[in-house]
């Protein structure tokens, strides 16, 4: 089945979408593994009409909105994405695909982000591993993106040391590939980075790979080749479409104010504008 858009996270920009384009009379598929940001948030009070709710009471009843639609979502991590004709979603599980895409799934905030300045440290292995061929990396994170990431350096890459961050090791990988579990510490180098710290040990490196958590919109932007800002959001145009045909995002992913209210009415926007690609190409 192709869907006519798949919405690839289910925070309130991605919510809001799905329920937008179904009321317009389409047919979007969810594909989110968690709620992002919002299910760690413990209280909110700036949200029009509500006085007071917590972030998952908030994701809980929008997600049941949806599901009153009969949209369907399906709870699986979303590891890359590709173009031949039309969007192919690859998940842990599976792989859907879609007329168009709709990149709802937030901005990761995390000590790699924050070093992101550093020369060295990468967020996509397809397209920076040829890179490292002959040098020492290491390969932040402890699930299925990282997983799939490693795939993809294993076959460039001889020295690879897998760092977990304090989490413990979700999935299986090669035997050979030393893992540190420990939490990170600080990550060394003054223009580029040249040693990760964990458990009080300082492992030299030449490069970082960053799998941390899921695919966020800025990881599968760098896979696709989605243009970026210079703060790594999604550039996108008055129409929420970056510089791929077809491909959408909103929310969190393309920056500004990170706030509910912002996510909500771009996703209304977003879906407004997805239906009239739609309509205009006769999907």
């Amino acid at each position: 089945m192709i869907y006519d858009t798949i919405i690839v996270g289910k925070g309130p920009a991605g919510i809001t979408a799905a329920i937008y384009l179904k009321r317009y009379g389409h047919h979007p598929l969810v594909i989110a593994k968690d709620g992002g940001a919002l299910q760690r948030v413990k209280e909110i009070e700036n949200y029009y009409g509500i006085p007071s709710i917590t972030g998952p009471e908030l994701l809980e009843q929008g997600i049941h909105q949806a599901k009153a639609l009969d949209i369907p979502m399906i709870e699986e991590e979303v590891l890359d994405i590709s173009y031949e004709g039309v969007y192919t979603l690859h998940t842990n599980k599976n792989q859907y695909q879609a007329q168009t895409i709709i990149l709802a799934c937030g901005t990761s905030r995390n000590l790699f982000y924050k070093a992101r300045g550093l020369d060295g440290i990468s967020y996509c292995a397809t397209c920076d591993g040829f890179f490292y061929r002959k040098k020492k990396v290491a390969l932040i994170g402890n699930g299925s993106y990282m997983a799939h990431e490693l795939s993809v350096l294993h076959h460039i890459i001889k020295d690879i040391m897998v760092f977990t961050d304090g989490l413990p090791l979700e999935v299986e990988i090669p035997e050979h590939i030393p893992v540190i579990l420990d939490k990170i510490d600080h990550v060394h180098g003054e223009t580029r980075i040249t040693s990760i710290e964990a458990g009080g040990i300082q492992h030299e490196v030449d490069g970082c790979f960053v799998a941390i958590g899921n695919a966020s919109g800025f990881t599968l932007a760098k896979h696709l080749g989605i243009a970026l800002d210079n703060k790594n959001c999604i550039i996108v145009d008055e129409n929420f479409m970056t510089n791929l045909e077809g491909l959408f995002s909103c929310g969190d992913s393309i920056g500004g104010l990170l706030q509910i209210s912002k996510a909500v009415g771009e996703g209304a926007k977003c879906a407004t504008a997805v239906s009239n690609y739609l309509k205009k190409h006769n999907f």
